[in-house]
Protein backbone atom coordinates (compact mmCIF):
# COMPACT_ATOMS: atom_id res chain seq x y z
CA UNK A 1 0.00 0.00 0.00
CA UNK A 2 1.59 3.11 -1.26
CA UNK A 3 0.78 6.68 -0.12
CA UNK A 4 1.82 10.02 -2.22
CA UNK A 5 1.25 12.79 -0.59
CA UNK A 6 1.57 16.37 -2.63
CA UNK A 7 1.76 19.84 -1.02
CA UNK A 8 -0.59 21.70 -3.01
CA UNK A 9 0.79 25.15 -3.48
CA UNK A 10 3.66 25.53 -5.99
CA UNK A 11 2.76 21.44 -6.78
CA UNK A 12 -0.30 21.16 -7.53
CA UNK A 13 -1.43 24.62 -8.68
CA UNK A 14 0.55 28.19 -9.53
CA UNK A 15 -0.59 29.99 -7.39
CA UNK A 16 1.83 32.19 -6.56
CA UNK A 17 0.00 35.64 -8.43
CA UNK A 18 -3.25 34.96 -5.75
CA UNK A 19 -0.95 34.33 -2.92
CA UNK A 20 1.19 37.96 -3.82
CA UNK A 21 -2.03 39.95 -4.51
CA UNK A 22 -3.93 38.70 -1.56
CA UNK A 23 -0.62 39.30 0.78
CA UNK A 24 -0.40 42.72 -0.86
CA UNK A 25 -4.35 43.80 0.42
CA UNK A 26 -3.63 42.24 3.34
CA UNK A 27 -0.40 44.38 4.45
CA UNK A 28 -1.69 47.57 2.85
CA UNK A 29 -4.79 46.72 5.19
CA UNK A 30 -2.83 46.59 8.21
CA UNK A 31 -1.20 49.93 7.37
CA UNK A 32 2.15 47.94 6.69
CA UNK A 33 4.48 48.15 4.03
CA UNK A 34 4.08 45.18 1.89
CA UNK A 35 7.01 42.54 1.04
CA UNK A 36 8.71 42.02 -2.00
CA UNK A 37 6.99 39.44 -3.45
CA UNK A 38 10.02 37.26 -4.03
CA UNK A 39 10.21 37.36 -0.38
CA UNK A 40 6.31 35.97 -0.07
CA UNK A 41 6.89 33.45 -2.28
CA UNK A 42 9.83 32.26 0.02
CA UNK A 43 7.19 31.83 2.64
CA UNK A 44 4.57 29.63 0.40
CA UNK A 45 3.97 26.38 2.15
CA UNK A 46 3.82 27.70 6.03
CA UNK A 47 0.88 28.27 8.15
CA UNK A 48 -0.08 32.08 7.96
CA UNK A 49 1.58 33.11 11.55
CA UNK A 50 4.41 31.71 10.85
CA UNK A 51 4.76 33.34 7.15
CA UNK A 52 3.74 36.73 8.65
CA UNK A 53 6.41 36.61 11.64
CA UNK A 54 8.65 35.64 8.58
CA UNK A 55 7.75 38.68 6.27
CA UNK A 56 7.33 41.51 9.33
CA UNK A 57 9.78 39.91 11.63
CA UNK A 58 9.56 43.72 13.43
CA UNK A 59 5.90 42.85 14.32
CA UNK A 60 4.60 41.50 17.10
CA UNK A 61 2.88 38.06 17.60
CA UNK A 62 -0.44 40.32 17.81
CA UNK A 63 0.58 41.75 14.44
CA UNK A 64 1.48 38.74 12.38
CA UNK A 65 -2.20 37.49 13.73
CA UNK A 66 -3.92 40.63 12.67
CA UNK A 67 -1.80 40.19 9.25
CA UNK A 68 -2.84 36.61 8.81
CA UNK A 69 -6.73 37.24 9.17
CA UNK A 70 -5.74 40.04 6.66
CA UNK A 71 -4.95 37.91 4.24
CA UNK A 72 -7.66 35.43 4.72
CA UNK A 73 -10.16 38.00 4.28
CA UNK A 74 -8.54 39.34 1.61
CA UNK A 75 -8.21 36.08 -0.21
CA UNK A 76 -11.61 35.19 -0.29
CA UNK A 77 -12.60 38.72 -0.86
CA UNK A 78 -11.00 38.08 -4.56
CA UNK A 79 -12.67 34.33 -4.69
CA UNK A 80 -16.08 35.44 -4.34
CA UNK A 81 -14.97 38.20 -7.02
CA UNK A 82 -14.13 35.76 -9.51
CA UNK A 83 -10.26 36.77 -9.24
CA UNK A 84 -8.34 33.66 -7.92
CA UNK A 85 -6.87 31.45 -10.62
CA UNK A 86 -5.36 28.69 -9.20
CA UNK A 87 -4.24 27.09 -12.17
CA UNK A 88 -2.87 22.95 -12.20
CA UNK A 89 0.39 22.37 -13.21
CA UNK A 90 0.30 21.09 -17.11
CA UNK A 91 0.00 17.35 -16.47
CA UNK A 92 -0.84 16.79 -12.80
CA UNK A 93 -4.22 15.55 -13.43
CA UNK A 94 -3.50 13.26 -15.55
CA UNK A 95 -0.34 12.39 -13.18
CA UNK A 96 -3.28 11.99 -10.15
CA UNK A 97 -5.24 10.02 -11.92
CA UNK A 98 -2.77 7.74 -13.34
CA UNK A 99 -1.46 6.82 -9.60
CA UNK A 100 -5.17 6.38 -8.18
CA UNK A 101 -5.67 3.90 -10.95
CA UNK A 102 -2.72 1.97 -9.95
CA UNK A 103 -3.86 1.68 -6.41
CA UNK A 104 -2.00 4.49 -4.71
CA UNK A 105 -3.21 6.29 -1.61
CA UNK A 106 -3.10 9.88 -2.29
CA UNK A 107 -3.36 12.28 0.25
CA UNK A 108 -2.39 16.58 0.73
CA UNK A 109 -0.49 18.17 3.28
CA UNK A 110 -0.55 22.05 2.86
CA UNK A 111 -0.56 25.72 4.52
CA UNK A 112 -3.55 26.26 2.89
CA UNK A 113 -7.16 25.93 5.04
CA UNK A 114 -9.84 23.60 5.27
CA UNK A 115 -11.53 25.91 3.24
CA UNK A 116 -8.96 27.06 0.57
CA UNK A 117 -8.11 23.47 -0.26
CA UNK A 118 -11.67 21.94 -0.62
CA UNK A 119 -11.89 24.75 -2.93
CA UNK A 120 -9.01 24.11 -4.76
CA UNK A 121 -9.74 20.76 -5.32
CA UNK A 122 -13.11 20.80 -6.07
CA UNK A 123 -12.82 23.47 -8.57
CA UNK A 124 -10.04 21.41 -10.83
CA UNK A 125 -12.36 18.35 -10.05
CA UNK A 126 -9.52 16.35 -8.08
CA UNK A 127 -11.75 15.86 -4.80
CA UNK A 128 -12.09 12.49 -5.20
CA UNK A 129 -9.08 11.17 -5.78
CA UNK A 130 -7.58 11.77 -2.20
CA UNK A 131 -8.15 10.00 1.19
CA UNK A 132 -6.38 12.07 3.58
CA UNK A 133 -6.10 16.06 3.76
CA UNK A 134 -4.49 17.83 6.02
CA UNK A 135 -3.91 21.76 6.13
CA UNK A 136 -2.46 24.58 8.49
CA UNK A 137 -6.18 24.54 10.16
CA UNK A 138 -5.40 21.67 12.37
CA UNK A 139 -1.90 21.59 12.52
CA UNK A 140 1.56 23.10 13.37
CA UNK A 141 3.11 24.73 10.42
CA UNK A 142 5.81 23.00 8.44
CA UNK A 143 8.49 21.71 8.49
CA UNK A 144 6.59 19.53 11.84
CA UNK A 145 6.15 16.03 10.58
CA UNK A 146 2.12 16.45 12.60
CA UNK A 147 0.22 16.69 8.77
CA UNK A 148 2.54 13.82 7.83
CA UNK A 149 1.67 12.15 10.43
CA UNK A 150 -1.82 12.46 10.42
CA UNK A 151 -2.02 11.07 6.70
CA UNK A 152 -0.29 7.97 7.74
CA UNK A 153 -2.61 7.23 10.52
CA UNK A 154 -5.64 7.75 8.38
CA UNK A 155 -3.96 5.82 5.49
CA UNK A 156 -1.94 3.17 7.60
CA UNK A 157 0.54 3.21 5.21
CA UNK A 158 4.02 2.53 6.25
CA UNK A 159 6.81 5.41 6.68
CA UNK A 160 9.00 3.17 4.04
CA UNK A 161 6.15 3.38 1.48
CA UNK A 162 5.56 6.99 1.71
CA UNK A 163 6.80 9.97 -0.31
CA UNK A 164 6.16 13.76 0.80
CA UNK A 165 6.20 15.33 -2.82
CA UNK A 166 6.81 19.25 -3.44
CA UNK A 167 8.89 22.15 -3.89
CA UNK A 168 9.55 23.82 -1.01
CA UNK A 169 12.74 23.21 1.59
CA UNK A 170 9.17 23.37 4.28
CA UNK A 171 7.83 19.91 2.65
CA UNK A 172 11.33 18.47 2.34
CA UNK A 173 12.36 19.13 6.06
CA UNK A 174 8.52 17.87 6.93
CA UNK A 175 9.30 14.50 4.97
CA UNK A 176 12.67 13.98 6.71
CA UNK A 177 10.90 14.76 10.24
CA UNK A 178 8.51 12.07 9.63
CA UNK A 179 10.87 9.50 8.50
CA UNK A 180 9.39 9.15 5.04
CA UNK A 181 10.18 9.84 1.29
CA UNK A 182 11.21 13.43 0.00
CA UNK A 183 10.61 13.99 -3.67
CA UNK A 184 11.30 17.60 -4.57
CA UNK A 185 9.66 19.20 -7.85
CA UNK A 186 11.58 21.68 -9.59
CA UNK A 187 8.15 23.90 -11.11
CA UNK A 188 7.52 25.48 -7.31
CA UNK A 189 9.00 28.29 -5.93
CA UNK A 190 12.40 27.24 -4.53
CA UNK A 191 15.53 26.14 -5.93
CA UNK A 192 16.10 22.56 -6.49
CA UNK A 193 19.40 22.97 -5.04
CA UNK A 194 17.90 24.05 -1.97
CA UNK A 195 15.14 20.84 -2.15
CA UNK A 196 18.47 18.54 -2.10
CA UNK A 197 20.19 20.08 0.90
CA UNK A 198 17.06 19.84 2.69
CA UNK A 199 16.63 16.40 2.29
CA UNK A 200 15.39 15.48 -0.68
CA UNK A 201 16.29 11.88 -2.70
CA UNK A 202 15.76 12.99 -5.70
CA UNK A 203 14.03 16.35 -7.47
CA UNK A 204 11.77 15.85 -10.78
CA UNK A 205 11.62 18.20 -13.81
CA UNK A 206 8.96 16.80 -14.95
CA UNK A 207 5.64 15.08 -14.46
CA UNK A 208 7.15 12.43 -16.64
CA UNK A 209 10.03 12.10 -14.06
CA UNK A 210 7.67 12.60 -10.92
CA UNK A 211 5.77 9.29 -12.37
CA UNK A 212 9.48 7.56 -12.34
CA UNK A 213 10.36 8.50 -9.22
CA UNK A 214 7.54 6.91 -7.64
CA UNK A 215 7.16 3.88 -10.04
CA UNK A 216 10.52 2.95 -8.51
CA UNK A 217 8.21 3.05 -4.89
CA UNK A 218 6.06 0.17 -6.70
Amino acid sequence: MKLAIFDCDGTLVDSQADICAAMDLAFAAGGFTAPDRAETRRVVGLSLPEAMRRLHPDGGPSDHQTLAQLYKDAFRSRREAGQVGEPLYDGIAALIEELAGDGWLLGVATGKSDRGLAHCLATHGLAGHFVTLQTADRHPSKPHPSMVDACLEATGAARADTAMIGDTVFDMEMAVNAGVRAIGVDWGYHHPAELVEAGAEAVAGSMAELRLLLRGME
